[in-house]
């Protein structure tokens, strides 16, 4: 089975809680295991949040949730400039006692992998991959 969607959200933070509501919905249709389930809702909601949080003012979040049997593909754009240019998240955890500045680390924790890709001018464009089970163990 293939499960595919595009969302275009307005820049407030009631699309984070969108765009996690819509994913863990789509997510139920398939076998994913549990802990792939609560992965991925925390890393659409982290991406989301920073979209919402460093775009421009008049921009979009823009969503693409592709789910097949193994894996689920998630990109979150919108109009801004990424962290430190675009690349992996090697992003170091702050001082523990600053507030923010974790969800970075936190996306390239949980995902299988997560970075910044090329896309259109102007636009910040996050690529997740999350397995939807543990993969197959590998023959030797």
């Amino acid at each position: 089975m293939r499960v595919t969607m595009t969302l275009s959200l307005p820049r407030q933070p009631t699309s984070v809680t969108r765009a996690r509501h819509t994913l863990v919905t789509l997510l139920s249709l398939t076998e994913a295991t549990e802990e792939s389930r609560g992965h991925l809702a925390v890393l659409i909601t982290e991406a989301c949040a920073n979209a919402v949080m460093h775009a421009d003012l008049d921009s979009t979040v823009d969503i693409s949730i592709d789910i097949d049997d193994h894996m689920c593909l998630l990109e979150v754009g919108n109009r801004g400039s990424s962290p430190n240019g675009a690349g992996r998240l090697d992003v170091d955890l702050p001082d523990p006692l600053t507030v923010g500045g974790r969800g970075l680390p936190l996306i390239a924790a949980l995902a299988d992998a997560a970075a910044f890709v090329a896309g259109p001018p102007d636009q910040v464009l996050l690529r997740i991959t999350k397995y939807l089970a543990d993969p197959l163990p590998q023959s030797t």
